[in-house]
């Protein structure tokens, strides 16, 4: 198939599943169409079957604020004609499905264009509930000719909040079981943990929901207990008060701000516990990916993530905010190779059994078939 795929091309969990969703389709034999203002991270120039086009946005002085939705209709219109595309997949409500719309409306005349949305979560319960956003939002979903979402406890949210009548696939995110593996060796590990110290990871984009700060407290907990050195990947408008507050503990010197990184399987298995302390997780992306290299996360009770952590199996989830609860969690791993190697394993066979891109890119392909089917 010919596949156009619009998302955000930036670090947060949207962008980085549409991404390794076209890598993996495009390895699968179908031509994948990235549709975006900028190349989306994790994305190697080069690739077989995978081109991109960039949405390009004229200023202009009557606009006060660029009209990139426009721009994006505009820009998937040309490459759904040029390239025949068999369908668009946009990932996130707003704006992408608006823009697909208009697009498959420009072609209403030459041909059937059908395109599916898929919800990640904050399109859901952030943006579309803003009173702003609501009624395009609602309006988006319901015209999508198909509609996936990646938790059962999103798409329970999407109903409640937006009454779709609509029905809602439920395909769950998924990792690269072959890129995402163990490294027993770990030895750059030592090059963050010179003294042996156990390593703990925390990825995200740093917004306000992702609770950096809590992975400051809970290394400084941890570290009553026991030697531990905490890496942070990403960027965010939340690093400046991370920074500050690791000073503040004293814990400034273990602790690593990595900032962006474009190959984190490179990093994951680094480290001996992934935190994830979100107040706002539709699916927990990164606990994923810490799963699949064997390496059990320490996550909160929100959202989809007690559909993706079996608590005290492959991984342990606890309230928002309950530092303590955490850094006992924490403290347990890292104290008790028992406990350790035996949810490391249990992590990584969860992650193979359950999310591997074997199990999940294919319901991906039903969808698409169905949806061309239908037109």
């Amino acid at each position: 198939m010919k596949i156009g795929i619009t998302c955000y091309p930036t670090y947060g969990g949207s962008g980085i599943v549409a991404t390794e969703l076209g890598l993996e389709l495009a390895a699968r034999g179908h031509e994948v169409h990235f549709i975006t203002y900028a190349n989306p991270i994790r994305l190697d120039p080069g690739l077989p079957r995978i081109y991109y086009h960039e949405v390009e946005v004229t200023p202009y002085p009557l606009f006060q604020y660029p009209p990139y939705t426009l721009a994006l209709a505009s820009r998937m219109a040309e490459v759904a004609e040029w390239n025949k595309l068999d369908l668009l997949h946009v990932h996130y409500a707003i704006p992408h499905s608006i823009s697909a719309l208009l697009a498959q409306q420009m072609l209403a005349s030459k041909r059937r264009l059908p395109f599916i949305t898929t919800l990640h979560g904050t399109d859901i319960t952030l943006v579309g509930t803003d009173r702003s956003y609501f009624p395009i939002t609602q309006f988006s979903i319901e015209k999508s000719d198909g509609i996936t979402c990646i938790s059962e406890d999103l798409r329970r949210q999407t109903v409640e909040v937006f009454g779709i009548q609509k029905p809602i696939r439920v395909i769950y995110n998924f990792v690269n079981t072959d890129i995402y593996r163990p490294d027993p060796e770990r030895e750059r590990a030592r090059d963050y943990a010179p003294a042996g110290e156990k390593i703990l990871i925390h990825l995200s984009n740093f917004r306000p929901v992702k609770r950096v700060l809590d992975c400051v407290r809970i290394l400084a907990e941890t570290r009553k207990h026991t030697a531990a050195h905490l890496l942070m990947a990403g960027d965010g408008p939340d690093r400046f008060a991370a920074e500050s507050l690791a000073r503040e503990l004293g814990v400034m010197e273990h602790v690593t701000f990595l900032g962006k990184q474009n190959h984190v399987e490179r990093m994951i298995p680094l480290a001996d516990v992934l935190l994830m302390p979100s107040e706002m997780e539709s699916f927990g992306l990164a606990a994923l990916e810490g799963m699949a290299c064997g390496v059990p996360a320490v996550g909160t009770r929100v959202g989809g993530v007690p559909e993706l952590i079996t608590n005290g199996l492959d991984g342990f989830v606890e309230n928002v905010g309950d530092i303590a609860a955490q850094s006992q969690r924490v403290v347990e791993l890292l104290t008790d190779d028992t406990l350790h190697a035996r949810m490391a394993e249990r992590a990584r066979e969860s992650a193979c059994e359950r999310f591997s891109t074997d199990r999940i890119i294919p319901l991906y392909e039903v969808a698409y078939n169905e949806l061309c089917e239908g037109c």
